[in-house]
């Protein structure tokens, strides 16, 4: 058994754990990074990027398709899997090789093998200890599944799906959430028949209603059915096809069914109960700081109630680090963090919605408006439709911004800037523009609520 001794001890190398880790490094702390895959952890190689990537090709695809209705003659004369698959594989492999230079540049020292937490800020991994004076869990999630759905052969998880040799030509998705109309996209973009299968009312229920129903319609002008509001029944599968059976009795066949239903706190396993730490249905309690119940010990990123997103992670990795070096840091309140979905077309979204509003405010409190991007010029140009949607107090600040349409996610910082800050329609009706950008969609929702409307009626 050998002791090593650190000032910070990361258990987990994705989004939050790295993010930690170079940033106390950074402020002259000694660092070891555990890690049992690889650095960069899901969002790098099986979530955000990858699936980013196959969205781009989706997207090309698309554009090809399209190319007569600008003047382009060209054609789509298929799509070869094993060749999307190296182009994307490729993207990881070189960010990946990236972000362990990056790390080593920074003297942070990367330990490959699973951990288990002991007491008194100790990780063991195998028989080996890790101490720190300050331990960072940043274990991340895993795929969620439902019960009496089992994983294998024709049912799979978000990995499986990226891992597919080739294109289903049917496929079902259970879960209208972010993970299931992203995929819906990039699957119907590649020629599939696709049905969604989602037990609430709307597709990506976590939006504002006005950006779900937009989808929906969306999705059912491209051709992606979508049952709503009903619950699986079962799901049973042959050699050749799987069968996906509502309690309302209605069924669907096709080649695969994806099973994207959430992901839960990767925290069973890790001795964290024994230590001190506390959970909650398996999420762990942290402290307005990110501190656990045990001493030393912090949590960020997936692990912790609250979005599951890997900018999420970033930033609260960097807080945590921060303030083990004594810097007064806090972590940004998960109503100031954008949200984007990279759907065709995509959500981007920052504070809260209009029923959240009127719940905490009142109806007489809350005002909203919304602008079309048929109003738009670069919008007309790149051909896509949506809307902004901007909601504020009464005569206060904005609450929130909701977005929808092709490469709005590009416009949400300024949506984040001004929930944040707390900033007055009036603060940024004066603000200029650039002409023509889809940011003038944005800025003509704050003149509107500013009551100096321009081109909105």
């Amino acid at each position: 058994m050998t002791d090593h001794a650190f000032d910070v001890v990361v258990l987990g190398g994705g989004s939050g754990g790295y993010a930690a880790a170079l940033r106390a490094a950074e402020l002259g702390k000694t660092v070891a990074v555990i890690e049992k895959d690889k650095v960069g952890g899901t969002c790098l190689h099986r979530g955000c990027v990858p699936t980013k990537a196959l969205l781009h090709a989706a997207e090309v695809a698309d554009t090809v398709r399209e190319a007569s209705q600008y003047g382009v003659d060209a054609a789509l004369t298929g799509i070869d899997a094993t060749r999307v698959a190296a182009y994307r594989d490729g993207i990881v492999a070189k960010k990946h090789k990236g972000l362990e230079g990056l790390l080593a540049a920074r003297g942070i020292a990367v330990v490959a093998g699973e951990g288990r937490l002991e007491a008194d800020r100790t990780v063991r991994v195998g028989d080996d200890l890790y101490r720190g004076a300050d331990v960072v869990l940043a274990t991340g999630s895993y795929s969620r599944t439902l019960p009496g759905v089992e994983l294998g052969g024709r049912i799979v998880d978000s990995e499986g799906a990226l891992a597919l040799a080739e294109v289903p030509s049917r496929a079902i998705i259970l879960g209208g959430g972010v993970i299931g109309v992203e995929f819906a996209s990039v699957w119907r973009s590649f020629g599939a028949e696709v049905t969604i299968v989602e037990a609430l009312d709307h597709l990506a229920p976590q939006e504002d209603v006005a950006l779900s129903k937009a989808l929906e319609r969306a999705y059912r002008k491209r051709g992606i059915l979508s049952s709503l509001g009903v619950r699986l029944a079962s799901a049973t599968q042959t050699a050749a096809d799987v069968t996906v059976t509502l309690e309302n009795g209605e069924s669907y066949t096709a080649d695969l069914l994806l099973v994207a239903v959430g992901r839960g706190p990767a925290t069973d396993g890790l001795g964290l109960d024994e230590a001190g730490v506390r959970r909650d249905r398996g999420f762990v309690a942290v402290d307005e700081h990110l501190r656990t119940t045990a001493r030393g010990v912090w949590a960020v990123g997936d692990i912790v109630p609250g979005p599951q997103l890997a900018h999420r992670g970033f930033q609260q990795g960097i807080a945590v680090a921060e303030r083990i070096a004594g810097i007064p840091s806090a972590p940004v309140p998960d109503e100031q963090i954008p949200r984007v979905t990279y759907s065709h077309p995509e959500l981007a979204s920052v504070g809260v919605t209009e029923a959240a509003a009127v719940a905490a405010h009142g109806a007489d409190q809350v005002e909203t408006v919304e602008y079309s991007l048929a109003g738009n010029a670069k919008s007309e140009i790149i051909g896509t439709g949506g809307l902004v949607k901007v909601v504020r107090r009464k005569n206060g600040a904005v609450l929130g911004v909701h977005l929808v349409g092709d490469r709005v996610g590009e416009l949400i910082t300024e949506g984040q800037l001004a929930v944040a800050w707390e900033a007055h329609p009036e603060d940024i009706a004066p603000l200029v523009h650039a002409h023509p950008t889809q940011s003038e969609a944005l800025g003509e929702a704050f003149l509107a609520l500013a009551g100096k409307p321009l081109h909105a009626l």
